[in-house]
């Protein structure tokens, strides 16, 4: 996310300001901060008119605008999802975009907007366009302790950011609210450690998916199944955090195992892959598959991840794919059959 000219300030306002993305969050988002920057809370009875993008009319708006502040030196009118306004409307936002008031700020969000249109030149001088776009998935942890600092004046750790990634999906509006969350948790602390995460975010989400994998490597069809199915039935964001919390676990698996296999001792890898609880049931799995057979499936959770997010797939259909089959695999096909 981020503005295609200088961040605005109380000092520096524009008169228009257009915010402009697919992402409503995130529009929503930069929309908030933009009207903390231009008014104080107890300025905006007096001083802030939202108007109804379907029922406000040009003439409504224009006269919000140019009606004299009280009690402070501007008046902000904001319109959201602006993109059948703006196009019933440009002859007359055309002139007051020539002509915009003085004490008036007006503040448009919309999907799309051309830069090939007299608006978008006349904006280039009256106001200010600000581009919101989503963050690549590689930069999603960056942005968390960039929000973490600026927002609460909170370190977020690298690791720490990556897993509430991974736990929560890429969505940027819901990984800001989760950072919001830690950061009241961790309140009296500096930073926000993996341990925060793993108690506040994850703790529900990796137990159960613990759980499945433990019937999986077992052999257990039917008992994985059934646990993955109450893990949908019983977490509404579980089509965006299941993956994440499965990969979780296959990568501590994974580094567990090459570690074993360098000869280092049980207790010496469970510290250096941070297993506190269950060690026994997360050795057991460990030992239950080798070493190529869990990249395998880590590829294959690679793999689901990106047929969700291109609407390839289900979350609930891939995953059962995946459970079914490596839970026969281990259990050697018995119980295949029960699990329909």
């Amino acid at each position: 996310m981020g503005r295609s000219n200088t961040k605005s300030s109380k000092k520096q306002r524009r008169p228009i300001y257009v915010i402009a993305g697919k992402e409503e969050t995130l529009i929503n988002m930069e929309c908030k901060g933009l009207l903390e920057e231009l008014l104080e809370p107890a300025q905006r009875a007096v001083a802030f008119f939202e108007a109804d993008a379907d029922t406000a009319t040009i003439s409504e708006v224009l006269d919000e605008l140019r009606t004299a502040p009280f009690l402070t030196d501007k008046r902000v009118v904001a319109i959201r999802n602006a993109d059948d306004f703006v196009s019933a409307n440009r002859q007359l936002l055309e002139k007051y975009f020539d002509n915009p008031s003085p004490s008036g700020v007006l503040i448009l969000t919309v999907s799309s907007w051309p830069s090939n249109t007299k608006l978008a030149k006349q904006l280039s001088r009256a106001g200010e366009l600000i581009t919101v776009t989503q963050p690549k998935p590689w930069q999603l942890p960056q942005r968390l302790c960039q929000y973490a600092k600026e927002t609460y004046d909170k370190e977020i750790e690298k690791d720490a950011a990556e897993l509430v990634v991974e736990l929560t999906g890429d969505d940027l509006g819901r990984l800001y609210s989760e950072v919001d969350k830690l950061a009241t948790f961790a309140h009296k602390e500096k930073s926000i450690t993996t341990g925060h995460v793993e108690l506040l975010i994850g703790h529900n989400r990796l137990f159960n998916a613990f759980a499945v994998i433990d019937a999986m490597t077992a052999g257990d069809v039917q008992g994985a199944v059934e646990r993955l199915r109450r893990m949908f039935a019983e977490d509404k964001n579980a089509e965006y955090t299941v993956v994440g919390a499965f990969a979780f676990h296959f990568r501590r698996m994974f580094g567990a195992k090459v570690l074993l296999e360098k000869g280092q001792r049980y207790d010496q890898v469970a510290g250096k892959v941070k297993i506190w609880s269950n060690k026994d049931a997360f050795f057991a799995q460990v030992r239950r598959l080798s070493l190529r057979q869990i990249g395998r499936y880590l590829q294959k959770l690679g793999e689901i991840d990106h047929s969700i997010k291109t609407g390839q797939t289900k979350a609930q259909v891939a995953m059962e794919q995946l459970v079914v089959g490596l839970a026969a695999m281990c259990g050697g096909g018995k119980s295949a059959a029960r699990s329909a």
